[in-house]
């Protein structure tokens, strides 16, 4: 089979701009009637490519409107690499690998294009463009009119002349695009609607195609196998930080956000059709949601914990889950700090009188943090970062921590929680949200504890026994608690909230505000967006909670077979068998084991055929199947 010719239009398609309006920009800058004249381009412009004015009169009437230089030209010029689209951009290996069999034909201009042609490889005699003309003092008095692309019907007279081998395929957005299908001069038509949809462009196209990615696909270019990234779902839910959606979806992928959190059976309906599911803390992905999930290859917990998913459900589905474990850490310890500080000054019920209208200026109870000693219950990141922060302060540092750990500064291991318990002015809990750590502090801890220790908890609200709380701040054993975290917290904000701590002296509560400043937010969009992009672009498992992590490098030059398996012996055998009887040459694999799951990664060098997949896929003990490339 003869490959495809591909015919790329340069404007809106292999850039994000009209050329014309991007000098406008620039020509019109300091002109008083700058937004009425731009207004009259970009309406032209429309106009032009949606087929109700004549390209050549368009084209005329831009130009006498713009009063061009050739410096404005030439600073175009300078930037228009900056310019190509997103799945340009993605797909330079195919230009790289394609570049005889790829045209630019465009009614814009030559100098503006050739820096992106050659940025993709594409010689200079296969870029078909209009050519400016310039007087002596180098002002723009129009195009080579000798040129068919300066009038209308100007691009099919141009592929003619080319007499091209083989099927031919014009992607564009414009009318004079569908225009050369319509002519007869194309065998296919895409309408390229990454930058700009035209109805009556759309129309008349054989396939309609959101990026390139959709475009390789339909044809069979980028490995007959390939799916484009514009087709695969992202749901996120919770009020994912906008830079997580912005960059998934510069990569190219289609992105939907959801607000709140989803219960169990919304989700369910949610998820058919998702391959990619993002949550916070509130939504529980259980073993049912995964039984039920059609095309779920992976979730991201924009957060620490992962306590709400399901990590066995979701290994067993070869469901890959990662986190964002280390990108809200100083938020998380400079609340602990400044929550410390203002228990320890009783500065709430302080700010309370005075809003009653009460003066109440004493020492009493009030102490400084310096001298006093920090028990830290769980020395994971958070934990060891708050204890460089406190002895920074002045204060003394003790911790306990069930793995063995490297104490930080001065800060001293205890080996038994009673001992520290015994010890600490001030308690703060940083553990993670394991089962295993459900009440580890309830009654028996809080008799242990010092007489007016300060006790503050932004871990996990499981973790403490809010009932035994309650009584020892009553009895005065603990002068005072700072809570974040809760067994039981709302979905929403407009959900009710609850708590027998409400009401209680010096006692400070938060809606789970720990991680939730705007820095530690937007690292935990872009830490978790590229981990997953990381899985979904090339298959690395770096950072995945639940699957054997494997960090690899990008695709390239080969197809990348991604095969996740129960981790029982003979699977790599098979699997290798499979690929040599079917004549496919490997050029590299990486195998990874835990006790439950293996992961082969295995790049291979030319198409394979499709009987070769059905073999891979029903190997024995597979559990996941997919393909890169």
């Amino acid at each position: 089979m003869t490959s495809p010719v591909f015919i790329f239009d340069f404007d809106s398609t292999l850039v994000r701009v009209e050329t014309l309006e991007a000098l406008a920009d620039i020509a019109l800058s300091d002109a008083p009637d700058a937004a009425a004249r731009k207004a009259e381009i970009a309406a032209l412009t429309d106009q032009a490519m949606s087929g109700q004015v004549a390209f050549e009169d368009a084209l005329r009437r831009r130009l006498e409107l713009l009063s061009l230089k050739r410096s404005h030209v030439e600073a175009l010029t300078d930037r228009i690499l900056d310019e190509a689209t997103a799945s340009i951009r993605r797909n330079l290996d195919f230009f790289e690998r394609h570049a005889e069999r790829v045209y630019i034909l465009s009614g814009g201009f030559r100098e503006v294009i050739a820096p992106l042609a050659e940025r993709l490889g594409i010689a200079p005699d296969h870029v078909m463009a209009n050519d400016l003309v310039y007087d002596d003092e180098g002002r723009v008095v129009g195009v080579d009119e000798a040129n068919p692309l300066s009038r209308a019907g100007g691009k099919p007279e141009v592929i003619r002349a080319l007499n091209l081998a083989g099927p031919v395929v014009m992607v564009g957005d414009g009318w004079t695009d569908a225009e050369v299908k319509l002519a007869g001069a194309a065998d296919r038509f895409h309408a390229f609607t990454e930058v700009v949809s035209r109805p009556k462009v759309v129309e008349v196209a054989d396939a309609v195609a959101a990026s390139l990615d959709e475009v390789l696909f339909v044809e069979g270019v980028a490995g007959r196998w390939s799916y484009p990234r514009n087709r695969i779902r992202m749901l996120l839910l919770e009020n994912i930080h906008p830079a997580a959606v912005e960059r998934l979806e510069e990569a190219g992928y289609s992105v939907e956000t959801v607000k709140g959190a989803l219960d169990e059976d919304d989700l369910i309906e949610a998820i058919k059709g998702v391959h990619v599911l993002g949550i916070r803390s509130k939504t529980n992905v259980t073993a049912r949601v995964l039984e039920q999930a059609d095309r779920l290859l992976a979730v991201a917990a924009f957060c620490i914990g992962t306590n709400q998913i399901d990590l066995e459900a979701a290994a067993a589905h070869g469901v890959a889950v990662f986190n964002a474990p280390y990108s809200n850490t100083r938020s998380v310890v400079e609340l602990a700090i400044g929550l410390t500080i203002v228990l320890m000054r009783d500065v709430a019920d302080k700010s309370a009188a005075m809003h009653r209208g009460e003066w109440n200026k004493s020492a009493t109870g009030s102490h400084e943090l310096r001298g006093k000693t920090l028990g830290i219950i769980g020395y994971g990141a958070i934990g060891s970062q708050l204890s460089v922060l406190a002895e920074n302060l002045g204060m003394r540092v003790v911790f306990h921590d069930l793995s063995e750990r490297l104490a930080l500064g001065n800060a001293r291991r205890m080996r038994s929680l009673d001992a520290l318990l015994a010890e600490a002015d001030v308690i703060s809990l940083h553990v993670d949200g394991r089962k295993e750590n459900s009440l580890i502090i309830g009654p028996a801890q809080f008799a242990r504890m010092k007489p007016g220790v300060l006790f503050l908890n932004l871990a996990r609200g499981h973790v403490v026994d809010v009932d035994a709380l309650t009584e020892a701040l009553r009895s005065g054993r603990v002068a005072g608690a700072a809570v974040d975290v809760f067994p039981e917290e709302p979905r929403t904000n407009s959900d009710p909230f609850d708590s027998p701590l409400r009401g209680l002296k010096n006692v400070i509560l938060s809606p789970h505000i720990g991680g939730s400043t705007e820095e530690a937010q937007e690292s935990i969009a872009e830490f978790a967006a590229e981990r997953l992009l990381g899985y979904m672009n090339r298959g690395d498992t770096t950072f995945c909670v639940n699957l054997p992590n494997v960090q690899l490098a990008e695709v390239s030059r080969a197809h990348r077979l991604l095969h996740i398996h129960r981790n029982q012996p003979g699977v790599l055998a098979e699997l290798n068998r499979a690929l040599s009887d079917a004549g496919l040459n490997i050029l590299g694999q990486h195998l990874k084991t835990d006790e439950r799951t293996g992961y082969v990664i295995t790049d291979v060098d030319r198409d394979y055929d499709p009987e070769v997949l059905k073999v891979l896929r029903d190997l024995p003990g597979t559990v996941r199947f997919r393909m890169l490339h």
